[in-house]
């Protein structure tokens, strides 16, 4: 059945002419970091649009809550923020005369939103950005020909304060910011192309889309084609990350069969940005002041896989996986004309060299590697450029590999052992971040116990432990010999618990090394303390370095780099002296 997706006002809280022609918009941004770039975008479109973002609620004429709807406990965290923002609304004494749904919720719930929480004016999904003018009440600006990373116009945030682990700080720095003071100020750029809806795909993801992977015909309410929308470097954005830092989103959507995720429901199949739009945001970042980016994206290492070749061939052997899940390879597989031609696909690699090449860019990650395809010239790229993070991002989900072939990814505990071992022996001093899920349906005492003794072999570096949630969607909701929700947490604590130790031992061999970090601020604990990263270290997902002595300077500066020695370490975090 086709669900008609046009946005529904509710007559009684719409927007008026005699109301302010710029209306002030609060933001509630949930979830991960690609949700966090979907804010922005909408944040940028409202912005251009005449708006003005507030950090504060009850000073908002329309609040936006961008939704997560991963796991159960994102669900419900996203309908406790729905239901908080509505009560400043007009309706319950507050000053807001419209509340606006956005993201992967919508994806989920659409009908049920508007149905059982008549506050809500007006539900945009994730193929929806743009529509956020139309539920704003905004009229679609004219296309401004500058890549628009734009202003508050304010120092404060510019998204509501709810939740410990967001990031606050608007990053957006004025001309005359003291960061930029700091240092030189750099070169500005001008964009190269807009906003992307072009069909493509990968082989994976139409033989998937045949086997009925992304089918959302049993959600209520869910549009009934799949999301295609692609944000590009023309499209306006207001950072809401620290200062210095920034996020590109290099592509978006999934195509593997992960029986436990319904990412691919909400977000469609794998697409990528072209490689000049990245790159072309990349070089207007960095003139606004942006020294760190991550780049994200559900699996990032299949950048590119999608886009139309036209990159010279590797030399022989330079393109296969380590270790492979299941024994293929994650060379980019391009039309017999293209090979002809001595043409392939851009991937991964490839984006990672013209980025790190970029004047004024300090430091460089990617978020979210999926195992079999992290290849020999992926880590050669990375060890090549000493501002590519020395960091992977692999989340393995399990070791056990009956658990594995039931989650439907394939790999056991000695393949990521040879693969982490061989990504080592590449990159020295390679950091590996990981996550697992326990709990999965089936998972018995032994298969747990072989997840630990993965974990001790591995000495994993950062590690997070998700419980397992039974969504209905995944291919997993239908398996039997469903774990107790008591024997997951058991675990989840038992596996955070050997964690714990590993991280212990692992920072203290940090203490005496002497390092580059970028300073943030005030520590999110303690004003007698201030806080930084070093590059080893992501944004909001892993450790802090501590200050407690500025060396030689009176005063730090937020965005500043200065080299630092590390003078003690706890479970996760350290403390770091400046040197200079």
């Amino acid at each position: 059945m086709t669900i008609s997706t046009t946005l529904s006002l509710a007559p009684s809280e719409a927007l008026t002419e005699a109301e302010p022609r710029s209306p002030k918009v609060g933001f509630v941004s949930l979830g991960c970091p690609k949700n966090l770039v979907d804010s922005e975008v909408m944040m940028g479109l409202l912005d251009r649009g005449g708006a003005r973002i507030t950090p504060h609620a009850e000073d908002a004429d329309i609040l936006v809550v961008n939704t997560c709807s991963f796991i159960d406990s994102a669900k419900q965290e996203s309908v406790d923020a729905i239901l908080e923002m509505a009560q400043h609304k007009v309706s319950r004494g507050g000053r807001a005369r419209r509340l606006i749904v956005a993201g992967c919720l919508v994806e989920r719930y659409r009908d049920e939103i508007q149905a059982n929480i008549p506050e809500v004016d007006a539900v945009v999904g994730t193929d929806e950005l743009e529509s956020i003018l139309q539920a704003a009440g905004l009229a679609r600006p004219a296309a401004n020909p500058l890549f628009p990373i734009l202003a508050s116009g304010s120092s404060e945030p510019v998204r509501i304060e709810r939740h410990a682990s967001s990031v606050l700080q608007h990053s957006h720095p004025r001309a005359s910011s003291p960061q930029l003071q700091y240092e030189a100020a750099a070169p500005k750029t001008k964009p190269t192309s807009g906003t992307d809806r072009s069909a493509r795909s990968r082989p994976e993801g139409e033989l998937r889309e045949q086997q009925g992977r992304f089918s959302r015909q049993a959600w209520d309410g869910a549009a009934s084609s799949l999301p295609t929308y692609l944000y590009s470097d023309q499209t306006p954005r207001i950072l809401s990350t620290p200062r210095a830092s920034a996020y590109i989103k290099i592509a978006e959507g999934c195509d593997h069969p992960c029986s436990f995720c319904i990412i691919p429901q909400l977000r469609g199949k794998f697409r990528s940005r072209p490689l000049a739009s990245i790159i072309a945001e990349a070089q207007s970042l960095i003139a606004q002041g942006v020294r760190e980016i991550t780049l994200i994206g559900q699996d990032t290492t299949c950048y590119g896989e999608d886009l139309p070749p036209s990159l010279p061939l590797h030399p022989s052997g330079e393109d296969g996986s380590l270790a492979a899940a299941d024994g293929s390879s994650a060379a980019s597989l391009v039309p017999g004309d293209a090979a002809a031609a001595g043409l392939r696909r851009p991937d991964l690699a490839d984006l990672l060299e013209a980025l790190a090449s970029l004047p004024g860019l300090k430091w460089l990650r990617f978020l979210y590697a999926y195992p079999n395809k992290i290849t020999p010239r992926l880590l050669k790229a990375i060890a090549h450029h000493d501002n590519i993070a020395k960091y992977l991002d692999v989340p393995l989900q399990h070791a056990s590999s009956a658990v594995l072939k039931r989650m439907k990814r394939g790999g056991s505990a000695e393949r990521f052992l040879q693969m982490i071992s061989q990504a080592r022996a590449i990159v020295p001093n390679l950091v590996l971040r990981t996550s697992f899920i326990v709990g999965f349906p089936g998972e018995t005492e032994a298969e747990f116990r072989e997840l630990c003794s993965f974990v001790e072999a591995a000495q994993i570096d950062w590690l997070g432990v998700f419980s397992y949630s039974d969504e209905e969607g995944a291919g997993a909701f239908a398996l039997e010999d469903k774990v107790p929700k008591r024997t997951i947490e058991s675990r989840r604590r038992k596996l955070m618990k050997l964690q714990q130790r590993i991280s212990k031992r692992a920072r203290k061999r940090w203490i005496g090394r002497e390092l580059e970090i970028l300073v943030e601020g005030q520590s999110d604990e303690t004003d007698l303390l201030w806080q930084a990263r070093s590059l080893e270290q992501a944004p909001e997902i892993d450790g802090k370095i501590l200050i407690n002595d500025f060396g030689p300077h009176e005063s730090l500066i937020p965005g500043s780099f200065h080299r630092a020695q590390i003078t003690a370490s706890h479970d996760f975090d350290l403390v770091a002296t400046i040197l200079g």
